[in-house]
């Protein structure tokens, strides 16, 4: 798989071309510019998040950084899931407000040193971290994506509908305990 074929959406797709020029909004209100980049649309769907953690690890091996791949990976996943779930109706179906399918975009992006993960979605509400009951199966996703990451935030940008949640992952993350 070439990265060089997935570095931008097409500006064919509404989508696409909102994003596309919703994160050069992002970067001239100074969101660090980082040399390599990737960027896949997917559907807001739960099959949605395996393909994405698969072409977080090819894409990041490309890169060189195959060191960062399972903790990638692991935000990825989590980061996409709540993405999903914020896009799901109360009946655990997708919203298709206007009639389309919520689609959720996923960044890679890397200094060569350091990757930036970013999921971007139509939904402006900010991500909740929430206290996780032991016997519960969700919950804890914000929690290990701060243990994962070196930082990590979510931001509204002009042009965007919805919001952006990022994960920054380096080779020395600090130790937490």
């Amino acid at each position: 798989m070439s990265t060089a074929a997935t570095t931008a959406s097409s500006p064919g797709t509404v989508a696409g071309y909102a994003f596309g020029r919703a994160a050069g909004a992002a970067r001239a209100q100074g969101m660090a510019t980082w040399p390599l980049s990737a960027h896949l649309p997917l559907g807001a769907l739960p099959t949605a998040v395996p393909c994405a953690r698969l072409y977080t690890r090819v894409v990041l091996g490309e890169w060189g950084l195959a060191v960062l791949a399972d903790p990638g990976e692991l935000v990825v996943s989590e980061l996409l899931t709540n993405s999903v779930l914020a896009c799901t109706g109360p009946d655990g179906r997708p919203r298709y407000d206007g009639g389309a399918l919520p689609v959720a975009h996923l960044r890679l992006a890397s200094d060569r040193a350091r990757v930036r993960v970013e999921v971007w979605d139509s939904i402006p509400r900010p991500p909740v971290a929430r206290l996780a009951g032991p016997d519960e199966e969700g919950g804890r996703g914000l929690a290990l994506v701060e243990a994962m990451s070196d930082r990590w935030g979510w931001a509204r940008v002009p042009g965007w509908p919805g919001k952006v949640v990022w994960a920054e992952l380096g080779p020395a993350r600090k130790a937490r305990s």
